[in-house]
C-alpha cells in the first residue's frame, strides 16, 4: 500500500465500518460538497476500471480492501478496457483527472516502492471525505507495525526516517487542504521512486489572497492613453512604420491607445472588475505565485507520532528535532529538510512537435527564444506575463544595455579606425621604426639578454598607436557620460514598465516580504530556543514536580516549533564566528588572486630568459608577444576556473551567515560574489595597467623578485598595447568560454547522459520511457531555476570591461553587443527549454544591481583617467610638445623619453653574456626613463623632466575626474528619472479612481434615498389613518408632565 492511499490496510475489524462510513459516496456519511462533487473525489479511476459504467461508483478505499486480501485483478486485464486516453482529457498533467480543474503547483518527493510488479495506479484526489480517512489513519500504529502487508510476504524492514517524512507530509498537505487548496496525487509514475502532488486554488481562495496580497487587478473602466501630438506624433509613427519589421508577433507588443484602470483587489469590490470569464483572470503566473504564498506560510510542527519500543526511541529525540524544523514557513523547510524533493508550477505545454496546442511557451520560443528573429524587439510583456516581473525586469534591463551599445560601439569603431588612418602620420612610432637612428637598447633581462635595436620593436608601436591616440581620450569622456546616459535611460523604462505592469504601489508589500523569515535562519532560532530550554530544565531538575506540570511540559514541548522562538533571536554573538570565518576566507581568497598574478609574472619573466637563449632569431624577435599571449591564456583558464570556485565559496559563506530575509541573503551573496569574481577578473588588467613598468629600477640597479627574478618591463612604445592584448583575450575568453559554451554545453552534456542511461536501461523501461509523459513529469526532468545572480553577474562583469578600461580597449563594446545579440536568445532558450518555470516574483526595480552598475561608473571614470595619464604616453608626448619641442611637432620625442646607461656600471654577473651580439661593442645604452645620464654630477638620479611629467599626469587625473563626474551628474539632473507622460498617466488615474469611487458612493447614496422615500411614502397611508397615541406622562403635553 503506498502511502498517499486512502484505504483500510491495517485497520482493525472495529475501525472498518467507521473508515467506510467517513468515506462513503452516498448516504448519511457523505462529506459536504454535493453528490457530484463526492462521486468526483471518491471514484475509481475510470482508466483502470473494468465494471461497466452503472457499477463504476466504486470506492477507492474498497479497491485498496481488496488489494491487501490479494484479489486485484491483473495490470494487463485493467489496461485492455482503456478505450479513451484519460492524459488527453487532463492535458498530460495540465489538469486534475477531471479535465477542469487546472493544476496550478506541483510537489514531488521521493517514496520507496514495495517489491515486485508495479502496482494500480492510485492518483488520489483530496477532498473531505480523503481527508477523514486520512485523519483515520494517522492515530493507527506505523506500515510495517500492526503486522504483514499482504498474505505471504515478509515484513519489510522499519524506516523510521521515511516514516517520518511521510507522516510530516501527510500533515502538511492536510493543512494546505484546509487553507482551502485542493490536492491530486499520483504515485504511479514513469520515474520510479518519485510521487507527484498537484494542487489547484479554487476561485475563493484566489480571490482571498489576491486580496491579502494586494495583486492590482485591472478593473471594467477603461481610459484613453494620451498621445504625442503634433511633430513628436508624425515622428513617432513614421518610426513605428521603420521598426515594424523587427517587432515581435505578439499581441502583448503592439502599442496600446486604452488601458484598463488597476485597483488592489477586493472581495467586498467585486463589481468593479471583469468576472465575466473567472478562469482567465487570474493568469497561470498570479495563480503560482498565490499558492506559493500559502505553500510558504503552511506550518507544519505537530508531533504525529511517538515511537515505539527498542530502536524507535533512539531515534525519537532526532526525529523530533527534525520535524520541529519545518518551522513557521513550511515548503521551504521541508524543501531542506528532503521531505519534498522539488516544488514547481508548470509550464504551459510543448514549445515544439506536431499538434502541439497554441500556447504562451510556444508563441515566446517562436518570437523570443529563437535565434532567428535575433534582430527583433523582445516581447517584454509576455515575459512578464509568462515569468513575472523580476525576470521580465532582467530581459528588459538586458535589452537597453544591449541597444546603448549600438551607439558606443559605433563611437568605438569610429575612433579604432581614426587610430589606423593615422599610423603612417604618427612620428613618434616612424621615429623607432627609423633604421637610420641605430638606438641601441639595455637588455631586457641579466646574462642570457643581449643588446637589441629599438626598430626591431616597430610592429608593437605601430600597433600602440591604432590605442593610443588623441581619440581615446574623447572616447573616454565619451563613455563616462554614455554610461551617466544609460542609468538614466534604464531608470525611464524601468518607470514605464512599472506603470505598464501596475507596479506604481509597491511598496507595502516590499516592506512585507523583507520581514518574511528564511527557513534556516527559522531552524537556527529554534536550536539556539532548545539550547536555552534545556538549559533552564537543569536548573529546574532540582524542584519537585507536580503531575500537571508534566503534562504542562509535554504541551510545552510539542508546540516548541512554533513557540520558542517567538522572543529569540540571532544576535552579533551568535554571529561572530560566522563573520569572522568570512573576513579570513575573502582576504585568503583575494591573496590567493594576488598570489597568482605573481606566479604568472614569474612565468613571463622566466619564459622570457629562457627564450632569450634559443637560437632562432625569430623566436627571439618575438619573445615579447608569446609570452603576452600564453600569460593571457594562463590568466584566462585560472581566473574561468576560481569565477566557479569563488561563486561556491560565496554562496556558502552566506549560508554560515544565516541572514534572516531572502532578500537579505541575496544581497549578501551578490556582494561576496561581486567582490571576489571583481578581484579575480580585474586584478591581471590592473597589474598591466598600473603595475608593469613602474617599480624595475634601472640598469645596473635592478628590482628583483625573490633575489632571482628581475622585474618585467614595458616595451619602448609603452603597456598599452599588452594592456589591450590583456583585456581583449579575457574578455572575448569568459564571453565565448564562459558565458556561451558552458551554458550550452553544459545543458547539452546533461541530457547526453540522461540518454545514456536510458540506454543502459532494460526494454520495458525504455519503451515506457519513450511514451507520452505527464506536464509535471517533463518538468520535474528540467533543471530547477537557480535565480537571476549567475546572469546579472555576467552582464556586470561585462560592464566593466566596456567601461573601466575602455581607453585601451575602444572595440570592447563592439564585442559587448555582438555577445549580447547571442546572450539575450541563449538565454531566453535555456528559461523556456531547460529549466523549470521559476515562480513569479513582482519587483519594480533591479534591487542592488543598480547600486552596482553605478559604483561601476564612478570608478570607470576615476580608472580610464589614471589610464590616460599613467599607462598611455598622451601626457609625456604634451609634456614634450609644449615644453621641450623646439619646432613645435613631436619630432626627438622618442629621444626625449630614453636614459642612458653606461656598460662599465653593470653590476657583476649581470652583463650580457655575448656583448658582440648586435656586431659592434656597445658602450652606451638606453632605456626608457626620466634620469641623469652617466656624465652628469647626479647620474641615473631622476630627472627634473620626470616631475614635470608627473605633475601633468595628476593634474589631468584631477581635472579629468572632477570635469567628467560633473558632466555625468549634469546628465543625471537634466534627465528626469519619471517620463513626463508617464507621470501625467500616473495623476490620471488617481484622478479616475477617486471619481469612480465618488460615483460609486452616489450612487450607493442615490439607492438609500430611494429606498427611504418609498419606506415613507408606504408608512404616509398608515399614519394618516391611525389615532394620535396619548401622550406619555413624561412630556410637556401632558399634564403635571416635564417642567
Amino acid at each position: 500500500m503506498l502511502e498517499g492511499d486512502i484505504g483500510l490496510e491495517g485497520l482493525p475489524p472495529k475501525e472498518a465500518p467507521a473508515a467506510e462510513a467517513a468515506g462513503a459516496v452516498d448516504g448519511e456519511g457523505a462529506p459536504p460538497g454535493g453528490p457530484g462533487a463526492q462521486a468526483a473525489a471518491m471514484r475509481v479511476n475510470e482508466k483502470y476500471s473494468t465494471l461497466p459504467a452503472a457499477d463504476r461508483s466504486v470506492h477507492i478505499i474498497n479497491i485498496c480492501a481488496i488489494e491487501d486480501i490479494g484479489y486485484l485483478p491483473s495490470e494487463g486485464t485493467l489496461l485492455n478496457s482503456l478505450s479513451v486516453d484519460p492524459d488527453a482529457e487532463c492535458k498530460y498533467g495540465l489538469y486534475f483527472r477531471d479535465g477542469t480543474r487546472k493544476a496550478d503547483y506541483v510537489l514531488v518527493y521521493h517514496h520507496k516502492r514495495a517489491s515486485g510488479s508495479r502496482t494500480l495506479a492510485r492518483r488520489v484526489q483530496h477532498s473531505d471525505a480523503g481527508l477523514a480517512a486520512r485523519s483515520a489513519r494517522q492515530d493507527r500504529p506505523l506500515p510495517g507495525k500492526a503486522g504483514p502487508v499482504g498474505a505471504g510476504e515478509p515484513e519489510p524492514p522499519l524506516d523510521y526516517h521515511e516514516d517520518d517524512k511521510r507522516f510530516r507530509r501527510e500533515e502538511y498537505e492536510g493543512n494546505l487542504a484546509e487553507a482551502g487548496l485542493e490536492l491530486e496525487r499520483d504515485e504511479d509514475t514513469k520515474i520510479h521512486g518519485v510521487g507527484f502532488v498537484k494542487i489547484h486554488a479554487p476561485w475563493n481562495v484566489l480571490c482571498r489572497e489576491a486580496e491579502f496580497l494586494k495583486l492590482k487587478m485591472p478593473t471594467k473602466k477603461l481610459y484613453h492613453i494620451n498621445e504625442t501630438r503634433g511633430l513628436l506624433k508624425k515622428i513617432n509613427s513614421v518610426l513605428q512604420k521603420i521598426t515594424d519589421p523587427i517587432q515581435p508577433k505578439v499581441a502583448e507588443h503592439r502599442p496600446q491607445t486604452t488601458k484598463r484602470l488597476s485597483y488592489p483587489f477586493s472581495r467586498e469590490k467585486q463589481h468593479l472588475f471583469d468576472l465575466s470569464d473567472k478562469d482567465s483572470f487570474f493568469d497561470s503566473k498570479t495563480r503560482s505565485t498565490i499558492v506559493y504564498e500559502i505553500l510558504k506560510r503552511t506550518t507544519c510542527t505537530k508531533a504525529k507520532y511517538s515511537m515505539g519500543q527498542g530502536e524507535g526511541r533512539k531515534k525519537d529525540s532526532a526525529l523530533l528535532s527534525k520535524r520541529r524544523k519545518c518551522g513557521k514557513y513550511g515548503i521551504t523547510s521541508l524543501l531542506a529538510n528532503g521531505v519534498y524533493s522539488a516544488a514547481y508550477p508548470l509550464h504551459d505545454g510543448d514549445y515544439e512537435g506536431e499538434n502541439v496546442e497554441f500556447n504562451d511557451r510556444k508563441l515566446l520560443y517562436e518570437e523570443w527564444a529563437s535565434y532567428g528573429v535575433f534582430y527583433k524587439y523582445q516581447p517584454i510583456d509576455l515575459v512578464r506575463k509568462y515569468f513575472g516581473e523580476k525576470i521580465g525586469l532582467y530581459f528588459a534591463w538586458l535589452g537597453v544595455y544591449t541597444q546603448m551599445l549600438i551607439p558606443a560601439s559605433v563611437v568605438g569603431i569610429i575612433v579604432f579606425l581614426y587610430g589606423w588612418a593615422t599610423v603612417d602620420e604618427n612620428i613618434p612610432s616612424m621615429e623607432m621604426c627609423d633604421q637610420r637612428h641605430n638606438i641601441t637598447m639595455c637588455p631586457l633581462c641579466d646574462k642570457t639578454c643581449s643588446y637589441w635595436k629599438m626598430s626591431s620593436a616597430c610592429a608593437t608601436a605601430r600597433a600602440s598607436h591604432l590605442f593610443d591616440n588623441p581619440a581615446t581620450v574623447f572616447f573616454s569622456v565619451f563613455m563616462a557620460l554614455w554610461a551617466a546616459t544609460f542609468m538614466e535611460h534604464w531608470k525611464r523604462k524601468q518607470m514605464r514598465l512599472n506603470y505598464r505592469w501596475d507596479l506604481t504601489g509597491f511598496e507595502e508589500e516590499e516592506e512585507a516580504v523583507k520581514d518574511h523569515p528564511r527557513a534556516e535562519y527559522e531552524a537556527r532560532v529554534l536550536e539556539k530556543s532548545l539550547r536555552k530550554e534545556s538549559k533552564n530544565k537543569e536548573k529546574r531538575r532540582h524542584l519537585p514536580e507536580e503531575p500537571t506540570n508534566k503534562w504542562r511540559q509535554r504541551v510545552k514541548t510539542a508546540m516548541a516549533g512554533v513557540k520558542l522562538t517567538d522572543k529569540v533571536k540571532l544576535t552579533w554573538k551568535d554571529r561572530f564566528p560566522a563573520y569572522f570565518t568570512n573576513l579570513v576566507s575573502i582576504i585568503f581568497m583575494i591573496a590567493v588572486t594576488f598570489a597568482i598574478v605573481l606566479g604568472v609574472i614569474i612565468y613571463r619573466i622566466s619564459t622570457a630568459a629562457a627564450l632569450a637563449m634559443n637560437s632562432s632569431p625569430s623566436v627571439r624577435s618575438n619573445i615579447r608577444v608569446t609570452v603576452t599571449a600564453t600569460a593571457v591564456i594562463i590568466n584566462l583558464v585560472v581566473i574561468i576556473l576560481l569565477d566557479e570556485v569563488y561563486g561556491c565559496i560565496a554562496r556558502w559563506l552566506t549560508k554560515i551567515e544565516v541572514p534572516k530575509t531572502e532578500k537579505s541573503f541575496e544581497e549578501r551573496l551578490i556582494f561576496k560574489a561581486f567582490l571576489l569574481k571583481f578581484v579575480n577578473s580585474y586584478t591581471p588588467i590592473f597589474y598591466v595597467a598600473f603595475f608593469k613598468g613602474r617599480f624595475v629600477g634601472r640598469p645596473g640597479d635592478y628590482v628583483y623578485i625573490f633575489r632571482s627574478f628581475r622585474m618585467e618591463e614595458c616595451a619602448p612604445g609603452g603597456c598599452l598595447m599588452e594592456l589591450c592584448i590583456q583585456l581583449s583575450i579575457i574578455m572575448l575568453g569568459k564571453q565565448l568560454i564562459q558565458n556561451n559554451l558552458f551554458e550550452i554545453g553544459i545543458p547539452k552534456m546533461k541530457k547526453f547522459i540522461r540518454y545514456l542511461r536510458l540506454k543502459h536501461q532494460s526494454p520495458s523501461d525504455h519503451d515506457e520511457y519513450v511514451k507520452k509523459k505527464q506536464r509535471y513529469e517533463v518538468d520535474y526532468t528540467l533543471e530547477p531555476f537557480a535565480g537571476l545572480t549567475p546572469e546579472y553577474m555576467e552582464m556586470i562583469i561585462q560592464f566593466g570591461f566596456v567601461t573601466l578600461f575602455v581607453a585601451s580597449f575602444p572595440l570592447a563594446p563592439l564585442f559587448a553587443l555582438l555577445n549580447n545579440i547571442i546572450e539575450i536568445r541563449l538565454d531566453a532558450k535555456k528559461f523556456i527549454t531547460e529549466l523549470r518555470r521559476p515562480v513569479a516574483v513582482r519587483a519594480k526595480d533591479i534591487g542592488i544591481w543598480y547600486n552596482i552598475l553605478r559604483g561601476v561608473g564612478k570608478l570607470a571614470v576615476i580608472i580610464n583617467a589614471f589610464v590616460i595619464s599613467f599607462t598611455s604616453d598622451f601626457i609625456p608626448r604634451l609634456v614634450y610638445l609644449y615644453m621641450y619641442s623646439e619646432n613645435g611637432t613631436m619630432h626627438g620625442f622618442v629621444n626625449h623619453t630614453l636614459s642612458s646607461f653606461n656598460v662599465s656600471d653593470f653590476q657583476n654577473g649581470t652583463a650580457p653574456n655575448d656583448p658582440l651580439d648586435l656586431g659592434y661593442e656597445v658602450q652606451i645604452c638606453r632605456y626608457k626613463d626620466y634620469r641623469e645620464p652617466p656624465w652628469s654630477e647626479h647620474k641615473y638620479d631622476i630627472s627634473k623632466d620626470f616631475w614635470a611629467v608627473l605633475a601633468a599626469r595628476l593634474a589631468f587625473v584631477i581635472v579629468f575626474q572632477n570635469l567628467v563626474m560633473f558632466m555625468s551628474d549634469f546628465v543625471d539632473w537634466v534627465i528626469p528619472d519619471i517620463p513626463k507622460d508617464i507621470s501625467q498617466q500616473m495623476h490620471k488615474e488617481k484622478v479616475l479612481m477617486v471619481e469612480l469611487f465618488m460615483r460609486e458612493e452616489q450612487g450607493k447614496q442615490q439607492l438609500l434615498d430611494t429606498w427611504m422615500e418609498k419606506d415613507r411614502k408606504k408608512a404616509e397611508p398608515f399614519n394618516n389613518h391611525s389615532p394620535t397615541p396619548p401622550a406619555p406622562p413624561d412630556s410637556p403635553d401632558f399634564p403635571g408632565g416635564a417642567l
